[in-house]
């Protein structure tokens, strides 16, 4: 039997169809258009300037500071400067029998300086501190993690173009053949209510296959809502109007599908977790960075003076370095660094559950496969005797060998076998594209 199936894919290995390449483009139509799509490009777009903002923390601050202060009462400092100084020079003044050195008071001066301006270019930059280094690393690997979500989400909405096409695709043929039906059923109308005029048949032959097209009718218009219905879903995806028109092809075989290796090791989701792994990783040497020393500079160069006088004295620089080293925290970071450990534990069992889980959907979705290509193949020959047994009763029901009741069992084998057909080749389709989804086959265009 295994086989017989590959013979048959083998067979349709170079089948590539109108459909298909006009399935790429829709597809390519898909991963630009998608609003999630564009939503995620917004998620990456927001990361790389987040990134940006770390690389900057690495560059100097350079800012304008000044202000201006108007002061008036509060606290001051005494200074006794007229009783040190006045007995002295009342000494020398005798001593030089003049008057040069004057009588000093008591000053007390403000300790709010009145009047007073300091307008300076304020300058630091950090020289050594781990936790930008460290904060850069980390936003950098969130910037591939959102490359990688876009990339799962791109595979998964292929995934889901294609089942929406193949049940576009699935739902016009379906109203196809009701409407070939359709067309048989008002026939044998014709047929019967002719042969009733010649009584050779009874009234019940009659109202019979009135029934049938009415059930015919009724079946049909549910295919056509079901197209609408697929129609809009597909359009939805694409991000499109609803009612757009979707390009197809004639007819469509079974997939190509022979011979499908394993390729799960390299689904992005395993290369997710991988990186969220080194992420925490960081995580885990940011909070280490405690314990380092973080050294940075600084520089002000400006001007200070009272009266808003500028002037050489006005003029100064005050530069120098600053040294900052965490001692004690009462273990805070040892208790959050331990945290960490216990994440990345955790990621390191979700990467064994989820290699394991991607292998049992390959293994999953190729056996529904084959299962799907063996009942497509199934209903294609059961097809074949309905067709030949329809046209068998057909023509002895014409020659009035047969009764109406075996020509309308003949009749709807046939329909049935077309439609479980059908339903079979396009279910064989949204296996293919399972099957491709679960082994991560599909080449994306980045």
């Amino acid at each position: 039997m295994k086989k017989n199936v590959l013979t048959l894919v083998i067979i349709c290995l170079g089948y590539l169809g109108y459909s298909q390449s006009k399935l790429d483009n829709y597809i390519q139509i898909g991963l630009t258009t998608n609003e999630v799509v564009k939503q995620h490009n917004f998620d990456i777009n927001k990361s790389v300037y987040a990134l940006k903002e770390a690389r900057s923390l690495f560059y100097p601050t350079v800012s304008l500071n000044a202000n201006y202060t108007k002061a008036e009462g509060g606290r001051t400092i005494d200074i006794p400067i007229g009783d040190l100084l006045n007995p002295v020079y009342t000494t020398l003044n005798q001593i030089t029998s003049s008057n040069a050195f004057p009588t000093l008071q008591n000053q007390s001066v403000l300790i709010n300086p009145d009047n007073f301006y300091d307008a300076k270019i304020h300058t630091t930059m950090p020289l050594l501190n781990f936790e930008i280094i460290y904060n850069k690393r980390i936003k950098t690997q969130q910037n591939s993690l959102q490359r990688i979500e876009l990339e799962i989400y791109k595979r998964e909405l292929v995934k889901e173009i294609k089942i929406a096409y193949y049940k576009y695709l699935q739902s016009i043929e379906g109203v196809k053949i009701y409407q070939d039906a359709l067309k048989l059923v008002k026939e044998n109308q014709r047929v019967n209510q002719s042969l009733f005029k010649n009584e050779k048949i009874n009234r019940t032959a009659v109202l019979r296959s009135d029934n049938e097209v009415i059930r015919i009718e009724a079946d049909l218009e549910t295919a056509k809502q079901v197209s609408n219905n697929a129609k809009s879903y597909f359009n939805f995806l694409l991000n499109q109007k609803l009612d757009t028109e979707i390009e197809v092809d004639a007819e469509k075989d079974v997939p190509p599908t022979a011979l499908v290796n394993e390729n799960t090791q390299n689904r992005e989701e395993l290369s997710q977790l991988g990186l969220v792994k080194e992420l925490n990783g960081n995580v885990a040497r940011l909070t280490q960075s405690y314990w380092f020393p973080k050294l940075s500079g600084f520089a002000d160069v400006g001007f200070q003076d009272f009266d808003f006088e500028v002037n050489k004295q006005s003029r100064y620089y005050f530069a120098g370095v600053a040294l900052e080293w965490n001692i004690f925290s009462g273990n805070k970071n040892s208790y959050r660094l331990k945290q960490v450990e216990e994440d990345t534990k955790k990621i390191s069992s979700q990467i064994d559950n989820v290699k394991q889980q991607l292998l049992l959907q390959f293994q999953v979705t190729r056996n529904n496969l084959t299962s799907a290509l063996e009942q497509y193949k199934a209903d294609s020959n059961q097809k074949v005797a309905a067709k030949k047994y329809n046209e068998d009763i057909t023509k002895l029901y014409k020659e009035g060998q047969a009764i109406y009741i075996e020509l309308l069992d003949a009749q709807n084998q046939w329909v049935d076998t077309q439609l479980t057909t059908n339903i079979a080749l396009y279910n064989a389709w949204i296996a293919f594209a399972e099957l491709e989804r679960a082994n991560a086959t599909f080449a994306l265009n980045n």
